[in-house]
């Protein structure tokens, strides 16, 4: 079983950032996808950023583009998610997943999940 620690996220105002940090407990097939889904009240499960280990290719949903930034370290077993210009819709629980492939991902039946950290931007 494949186990992910997040880290930061907070509270903090429109405009300001955040980083937060999400480090599988092994790097497998199973966690060659590592990304961040978001779940706000009254809202569906958004894939907000999502990267490939090792190849880099990136995924972000069209309401972050150009204001997150997902990247990796060079183990292979974290990924980071720098959130710039933030706005109170980015609001919610930010929850780091992983999976095989990208396809995989983006179905969350079939993530590994970590059990996420409240982002909270206030206007």
């Amino acid at each position: 079983h494949v186990y992910l620690a997040e880290s930061g996220g907070g509270s903090v105002q429109a405009g300001g950032s955040l980083r937060l940090s999400c480090t599988a407990s092994q790097y497998t097939y199973e966690t060659k996808y590592m990304g961040w889904f978001r779940q706000a009240p009254g809202k569906e499960r958004e894939g907000v950023a999502g990267i490939y280990i090792g190849g880099g290719s990136t995924y972000y949903a069209d309401a972050v583009k150009g204001r997150f930034t997902i990247s990796q370290d060079n183990a292979g077993n974290t990924v980071y998610l720098e959130m710039n210009s933030l706005k109170p819709e980015d609001t919610g629980l930010y929850k780091c997943s992983a999976a095989q492939a990208l396809g995989a991902w983006l179905d969350p039946e079939r993530n590994y999940w970590g059990r996420g950290t409240q982002v909270t931007v206030s206007s």
